[in-house]
């Protein structure tokens, strides 16, 4: 298995999904262990404030990023030429930009507490993206929201220059696309 490879095997791509599920909940557990009772709704915010920077950042990187930079330009065109292909950015440099980007930010500017909050919710909420992207393309689960959710990323890969958000679409509302 390459470990920089941008295309994964079936046992790699659930490698990747296990590898997050072990980071949430390593980190619930670091957080529940370590934290104070006392604490536990604060940290909670953190993580639904997670939640919410991880929806925010799904539309920004799938909008601008992986629709306008080379080389995720040219990388993201792969998927939208092979969508059943399994294309997923690779288990070391996810963790790494999240590790870099999220929970040293997060944990210089205010405490470990934060940074393990902020960082759990970015981490739940990039965990949910892969299960649903996997779902919308593969067709594994069903319900009434995943059927939406199906039926607006198909419109993406039909108008690539709309409905970016994958597990949700506020943002697109929000920005009108």
């Amino acid at each position: 298995m390459k470990v920089l490879a941008i295309e994964h095997s079936r046992i790699g791509y659930f490698i990747d999904s296990a590898c997050y599920l072990a980071a949430i909940l390593l980190l619930s557990g670091f957080i529940l262990l370590s934290a104070p009772s006392h604490t536990w709704f604060e940290t909670a915010l953190y993580v639904v404030a997670g939640l919410v920077i991880w929806s925010l950042l799904e539309y920004a990187m799938h909008r601008f990023v992986l629709h306008h930079i080379d080389p995720f330009r040219r990388l993201h065109e792969a998927h939208h030429r092979q969508p059943q292909a399994l294309l997923a950015t690779p288990t070391i440099l996810s963790a790494a930009l999240i590790i870099v980007f999220v929970f040293l930010p997060a944990t210089l500017l205010g405490n470990l507490q934060i940074g393990c909050g902020i960082t759990l919710g970015v981490t739940a909420g990039y965990f949910a993206f892969g299960i649903v992207h996997y779902a919308v393309h593969h067709g594994r689960l069903h319900g009434a929201w995943l059927e939406r959710r199906r039926r607006i990323h198909a419109l993406h890969h039909r108008f690539p220059d709309r409905h970016f958000g994958v597990t949700m679409s506020i943002w697109d509302r929000v920005f009108c696309t």
